[in-house]
């Protein structure tokens, strides 16, 4: 299987043989390898990690485009001539446009219809107004978001990379004639806002001999009568698209994260434990009341205050509260109904509340996870004082990076107990 650079520089050596200028051949090796260097791309410099992503409806994720296109033309019938096969020249290029609406399947695939057209050349002499003619081409273009699936979904990625494969009809208005079209190009998105891109898409196209209306062969034109690659497209009409416009997102756009699994799980051990704690230690003021009911015995002074000392050890057990990763904003607001009971606890007593914060320690750098449990920790304290805690009664920690918790997703925490 050739890889990917392979293809690009396989396409290149096409393009050379059909005698596409030096000015454009380069135009089209820079493209190529810009597309290359998709691969080498900086990651963002907050730490990431790869996910997966919900399904959306499917009115979700649809585009419309529309662009101005820059066309030269190539026809079968003047194959080998003393024309100039420069897609430059006057007699060989006009402006036109495209429209275009779409959908994304997923990030990386998408399907588009899209409209071309409408001032075009048929080559049978080197007079643009003698070449002058009209035609549309209508095609259904499968196209493939390579930053998406080389990198991983990124709503805030600037530039997005995507090859297509088009098949459609070509009709020439000016001669009346049909032909099937095939196609390959690339289109290059650069995100202004999350509704708006700017397009540049560059695109090949092979259509049916005579599709341009020309028939026979112009003086001096010679078909090639081998089977080579080389034969197969000079024999027949073709054109190259250079296409500037703009991308609208329709309705709702992007791709949802589906939920983080290990952190829905420590959120749920977490819960489970704390209320096992509590069930233990009610179970056990139970044990000792029935016990002293039994042996008919009222509860002293002593007995008293001990009760009290573990209904505060009850409520000073440190509770959790979890975070995604790379994240600071509390990924669950359940979390917050078992810090209450320690607000209200510090609030009847006017008493200090410890907030801890921490970082899993594979994730990041040191300096990186180090703010990163501070700013976990402040998140909490924020939560407290909305419950009414005074931010003076409030202390908080950052712990950093650590690995004191398996699995490691457990660590992208807070602690929050009485001090």
């Amino acid at each position: 299987m050739f890889t990917f650079a392979q293809k690009l520089i396989k396409v290149n050596n096409i393009l050379f043989n059909i005698n596409i200028s030096i000015g454009m051949k380069k135009l089209l090796m820079v493209l190529a390898f810009a597309g290359v260097s998709v691969a080498s791309m900086a990651q963002d410099a907050v730490p990431t990690e790869k996910y997966s992503v919900s399904t959306n409806s499917f009115w979700s994720n649809w585009f419309v485009q529309a662009n101005v296109v820059g066309t030269a033309f190539w026809g079968g019938q003047e194959v080998q001539n003393n024309f100039s096969k420069s897609p430059l020249k006057g007699f060989r290029n006009n402006l036109g446009f495209s429209v275009a609406i779409g959908k994304w399947f997923t990030p990386g695939i998408g399907l588009r219809t899209k409209f071309n057209g409408i001032w075009g050349r048929t080559v049978v002499s080197t007079d643009k107004k003698t070449n002058a003619s009209k035609y549309w081409t209508l095609n259904e273009q499968v196209m493939f978001n390579l930053s998406n699936m080389l990198l991983g979904y990124n709503e805030n990625r600037v530039w997005n990379f995507i090859p297509y494969a088009s098949v459609g009809l070509e009709r020439n208005m000016s001669y009346n004639c049909y032909s099937p079209a095939w196609g390959l190009g690339i289109l290059n998105e650069f995100k202004i806002s999350k509704k708006v891109a700017i397009n540049l898409d560059v695109n090949y196209n092979l259509f049916m001999n005579r599709a341009d209306g020309a028939n026979g062969l112009l003086p001096g034109a010679k078909p090639y009568k081998s089977r080579s690659f080389k034969g197969l497209i000079a024999n027949h009409d073709r054109n190259l698209n250079v296409e500037i416009g703009l991308t609208y997102n329709l309705g709702k756009t992007g791709w949802s994260k589906t939920p983080d699994v290990e952190a829905i799980k420590a959120l749920s051990q977490g819960q489970i434990d704390a209320l096992n704690a509590q069930l233990a230690d009610a179970n056990a003021e139970n044990a000792r009341l029935r016990n002293q009911i039994a042996n008919h015995k009222c509860p002293t002074t002593t007995n008293a205050v001990e009760a009290k000392q573990a209904v505060k050890e009850i409520v000073s057990a440190p509770v959790s509260v979890f975070f995604n990763i790379g994240k600071s904003k509390i990924a669950s607001k359940k979390d917050l109904q078992n810090v209450q009971a320690i607000a209200d606890a510090a609030k009847a007593n006017n008493a200090k509340i410890v907030v801890k914060g921490y970082a899993d320690s594979k994730t990041g750098s040191a300096n990186f996870n180090q703010s990163l449990s501070q700013k976990r920790a402040q998140a909490v304290a924020d939560a407290l004082v909305n419950m009414g805690v005074d931010r003076a009664n409030i202390e908080c920690e950052a712990e950093g990076g650590v690995n004191t918790l398996s699995p490691i997703s457990f660590n992208r925490r807070a602690t929050v107990e009485l001090k």
